[in-house]
């Protein structure tokens, strides 16, 4: 089953270089998006109660994106990428996530970035 791209935005209160670093770093993405991120070269490993799966580094600009190509077996190309993207006219912050899942697991997976981005919010004090 071919997998579905879809695109979610949250509305966050921190500063974009403060966002930049919890996408970016081990410890930063340790806090809300995995259990446990571990790096080699450009090779992240992320740890969910037992699950690894593993992305490499695919891009990045400071304090604006950062795109993880996933190394899945299912030879599929997919990604996951985070923008930050700030209204010049409010100066609100934005995250920007562009993610695939299966047709069929879309709405979860919506969910799970639902609950980690609240748990990001939560630890920024948001």
């Amino acid at each position: 089953m071919a997998k579905v791209k879809f695109e979610l935005e949250f509305y966050i209160r921190t500063s974009d270089s403060i966002l930049y670093n919890c996408l970016t770093t081990p410890s930063g993405l340790e806090g809300w998006f995995a259990d446990k991120v571990n790096v080699k070269v450009d090779v992240y490993s992320f740890h969910w109660e037992g699950e690894e799966r593993r992305a490499k580094l695919d891009g990045k600009k400071k304090d604006q994106w950062v795109r993880y190509e996933w190394l899945d077996q299912s030879g599929e190309k997919t990604f996951m990428e985070m923008r930050i993207r700030i209204d010049e006219m409010t100066g609100d912050l934005a995250l920007l996530v562009t993610d695939f899942a299966e047709e069929d697991e879309v709405d979860e997976t919506k969910m799970l970035w639902e609950g980690a981005v609240q748990e990001l919010k939560r630890i920024l004090g948001s």
